[in-house]
């Protein structure tokens, strides 16, 4: 029974002295931050993105986002506008005849993605508005000619009334047929800027307003057009990488 009890007393002492040594370290420790509940787990936090100084495009006090559309693209496939879910991406409309402000627009664009070169969640929806004649294939050799290679950069036609109202009500980009215009088809030359969540997004002016839209025409090289006005594709640029981050 003596010897138990002095394996008893053994066994305490121990613990007593663990407890004076060891106890005070362990809170000064926690006290400092170096003990954590959520070790294993804090380190893997991401910091959360913070949405940026782009304008949200308002109709009737309300965010204007891209509406559901369906169409075809330069491979044949059905590409909507789910398929653009989670990327920053750019919006025009065209024609592959186009013989005026086209071919500038879309080596902009080809520059622009040249640029984000390797963005997996950036992306560009060109849209016919001659569905007529700019079948798949045909959208295939334009693509081609012109060097589109981002995998999320879609050339698509169907159908013409569709493509309409998206262009005209959706994004109210002015598109028409005027038979006595060059190429007989009239559009804006502008671009739309959508972020990840499929918004209309873009900067504002001196006077706090957003512009809207992004003039497509002119390239950062020229400076300004014809009128002195200065180009916007390097402030396009700004405002993807701006959508990329968020």
């Amino acid at each position: 029974m003596k010897k138990t009890n002095y394996s008893y007393i053994g066994i305490a002492f121990i613990i007593l002295v663990f407890g004076i040594i060891f106890i005070p370290k362990i809170i000064d420790r926690i006290s400092n931050g170096d003990i954590s509940r959520e070790v294993g787990r804090s380190d893997q936090k991401k910091e959360k993105s913070e949405i940026s100084d782009l304008s949200f495009i308002e109709i009737n006090g309300e965010p204007k986002k891209v509406p559901a559309f369906s169409f075809t693209n330069q491979d044949g496939k059905t590409i909507t506008d789910k398929d653009y879910e989670g990327k920053v991406y750019v919006i025009e409309f065209f024609f592959s005849t186009c013989p005026t402000i086209c071919p500038r627009m879309n080596r902009n664009l080809i520059q622009i993605q040249n640029t984000f070169k390797g963005f997996e969640y950036f992306g560009v929806a060109s849209f016919t508005i001659n569905p007529d004649y700019d079948t798949p294939e045909v959208l295939k050799s334009y693509a081609e000619q012109y060097g589109v290679t981002n995998p999320n950069w879609h050339l698509m036609t169907g159908n013409k009334e569709a493509i309409y109202k998206l262009s005209n009500e959706g994004f109210n980009l002015y598109t028409a047929e005027e038979s006595d215009v060059a190429g007989g088809f009239e559009h804006s030359g502008n671009f739309a800027l959508i972020d990840k969540n499929g918004f209309i997004r873009s900067r504002k002016d001196d006077f706090g307003n957003p512009i809207i839209y992004y003039r497509g025409i002119t390239s950062e090289d020229e400076k300004v057009d014809e009128d002195g006005t200065p180009e916007e594709i390097s402030a396009l640029k700004e405002d993807i990488k701006k959508l990329l981050n968020e």
